[in-house]
């Protein structure tokens, strides 16, 4: 079973540390993405932050700068198809599991976006709420995650038009939600998740 550690007793055993986040959690249609990413110790830059608080231009000037200045990151994804089979909080972890999986430097020490996590190889590791406006690794694992999951959603959207994934990137919107409604759904859906007017509900 991993173990919580505190970040300050982490700093001081010197630890490499890896920041993870996911993107796409709430989404009626196409995989949930994650990233982990490890700084230098002393790693630095005041631009960075939660991605959700940047405009897409800003996200995507930012992210070769993640990718060139960071000791290593890594990006992966979970289907709709595997969101369905085992739902979309496992998928979640399970998108940053596989990240993590791909660095090619070995993480000692996790810190997670949120307040859950699956253990990760035993590692010890740290959840916090809002991390991703707290800690640069967290911040640069949520811009990649949402800017491959955003040219993702735009690669597939121009096979199916109707459903307006160059504007919403899956996520149920009013126009998403109605298309659903109206057109039903694509392979690209989640299909445990139900859309209803006006509320959307998921089942497991």
């Amino acid at each position: 079973m991993s173990t919580s550690i505190s970040l300050l007793s982490a700093f001081q055993l010197d630890l490499i540390e890896a920041g993870c986040d996911e993107a796409g959690r709430g989404c009626l249609a196409g995989p949930v993405f994650a990233a982990a990413v490890i700084f230098p110790a002393d790693y630095c830059n005041p631009v960075l932050n939660d991605s959700k608080k940047l405009s897409e231009k800003k996200r995507m000037e930012l992210r070769p700068i993640i990718e060139q200045e960071a000791l290593a990151y890594a990006v992966a994804s979970v289907s709709a198809a595997e969101i369905d089979r085992i739902n979309i909080h496992r998928a979640s972890y399970l998108a940053m599991h596989r990240a993590l999986d791909q660095l090619t430097i070995k993480a000692e020490y996790l810190i997670i976006d949120g307040n859950k996590f699956i253990p990760y190889a035993e590692l010890p590791y740290n959840c916090i709420v809002k991390g991703d406006g707290k800690y640069l690794s967290i911040a640069a694992a949520s811009i990649l995650a949402k800017t491959y999951r955003d040219e993702y959603m735009e690669s597939i959207a121009h096979d199916f038009p109707d459903y307006d994934w160059l504007s919403n990137k899956g996520y149920p919107t009013i126009k998403h939600r109605q298309a659903v409604l109206n057109l039903g759904l694509t392979p690209h859906h989640r299909k445990t998740f139900k859309v209803t007017e006006p509320q959307l509900k998921m089942v497991f």
